[in-house]
């Protein structure tokens, strides 16, 4: 029998007619990449850095090119993977189809709770999958839960580094103009700290692929009161560049 939902139907099993694997040629790439959401940061360590063009990617909505830099006397790449599940998840196929092995995601967050101030560390534990693109690699779960490995990874870099942080659960939707009060507090009942539209999705790549990939965010925009509050959370330039770094630490460790 069908599920009521096409969403649920899926073969979880046979190849898919456009396999990454078999219609993208591996490059010399690195094998540790970050996932950064900080466009005005990747430019900055592009030009600071001298970061060479890995794989020149382009799709139809313009160029989405794999960098390449020396850090601590290693190589790392580090790509933009655009807003949203599909396209995030689309790029991070074809980093690990071009020879990218290990990740971990830096990017910005809503939070649910306005305890949590802007620039405060949240180390994603799990992902409440409120996104479709999940549901085609891994069967369906209320949740899915980050990697034990890059989980231990991105907790001790930070807890050397003796930064503060929280950890806990994130709220991933393919919606952000659908964050309603009701949904809102029903997410953070839920245990919900945040609000973003990638995370459960690449976690479910990543499951799927069988790559180690850990996420860690900071706190954005509010949601959590009567009124959005932006709080100019992406102006916070210190804040993105320092993160990035970070997550370059703890990726060359995994």
């Amino acid at each position: 029998m069908k599920p009521n939902f096409p969403i649920l139907e899926h073969d979880y099993t046979s190849e898919a007619k456009i396999e990454p694997s078999r219609i993208i040629k591996p490059k010399n790439v690195p094998e540790h990449c970050v996932i950064s959401f900080f466009r005005d940061v990747n430019e900055k360590v592009i030009l600071e850095n001298q970061a060479k063009v890995a794989v020149p990617n382009r799709w139809e909505d313009g160029e989405h090119p794999i960098y390449e830099i020396e850090h601590r006397g290693r190589r790392l790449a580090f790509f933009h993977p655009g807003v949203g599940a599909p396209l995030a998840a689309g790029l991070l196929e074809e980093a690990i189809a071009f020879g990218c092995r290990k990740f971990i995601v830096c990017g910005g967050c809503g939070v649910l709770d306005k305890e949590l101030t802007v620039g405060k560390l949240i180390l994603v534990e799990s992902a409440l999958r409120d996104e479709g693109l999940s549901y085609h690699y891994i069967k369906p779960t209320r949740e899915i839960q980050a990697q034990p490995q890059a989980l231990a990874v991105i907790r001790t870099t930070l807890e050397t580094r003796r930064l503060p942080f929280v950890s806990g659960k994130t709220w991933t939707t393919d919606a952000p103009y659908r964050e309603t009060q009701t949904m809102i507090d029903a997410r953070r009942a839920e245990g919900c700290l945040t609000v973003e539209m990638e995370a459960a999705s690449l976690m479910a790549v990543a499951q799927f692929r069988n790559v180690p990939l850990g996420q860690i965010l900071y706190a954005g925009d509010d949601l959590s009161g009567e009124n959005w509050d932006k709080r100019g959370w992406q102006s916070r330039k210190e804040i993105r560049e320092n993160l990035f770094w970070l997550a370059a630490d703890a990726c060359l460790e995994l």
